[in-house]
């Protein structure tokens, strides 16, 4: 049976049976070009560099099998935008030397497939079941019956910002 554990002061989530997963979700890469279009600017590519850090210590720290992501990779919606061009490639490409790396598309995907290299597994964004557990993003239903299920893993929440000198400390992007 999986067992899951929170990672105290993180944003992330271990699942462990046969093997040791690191979920994660909601990192919104790219989020700065919506603040920049509001004339708010928190510097080019601090998110992406930052989330590549964090979750690299993480990696570290857990050594999981493999990162499964819970969509909403990027931030633009029906669109890929200029950084989304950029920072997403980079940060699939940092994150996979450390790990096998699963992905399941939100909401904030569409297209995402363009970024993804072939050494990343893309799963349908109606999720996957580890066992006894659902994994989803949450923004469409399952495909299937789902009677054997005991536990729900999604995403589909947005993060909050934290900078201290920033206007944006505390908001949801």
């Amino acid at each position: 049976m999986l067992q899951t554990r929170l990672i105290q002061s993180k944003p992330a989530l271990i699942l462990e049976g046969k093997k040791k997963n690191l979920i994660v979700t909601d990192l919104h890469l790219g989020f700065e070009n919506t603040l920049k279009s509001n004339e708010i600017f928190i510097g080019k590519n601090s998110s992406v560099n930052e989330t590549i850090e964090e979750l690299s210590e993480i990696i570290d720290s857990e050594n999981p099998d493999s990162v499964i992501l819970l969509g909403d990779i990027k931030s633009s919606i029906k669109t890929i935008s200029k950084n989304e061009w950029d920072e997403v490639p980079l940060f699939f490409k940092e994150i996979r030397k450390k790990c096998d790396l699963i992905l399941i598309p939100g909401n904030h995907d569409a297209n995402i497939q363009k970024l993804v290299p072939e050494n990343i597994t893309m799963i349908s964004t109606t999720g996957m079941v580890e066992e006894n557990v659902l994994l989803t993003h949450g923004h469409t239903m399952p495909s299937e019956n789902f009677s054997h299920i005991d536990k729900i893993i999604m995403g589909h929440i947005h993060p909050v910002f934290f900078q201290q000198d920033s206007i944006m400390n505390g908001q949801r992007v």
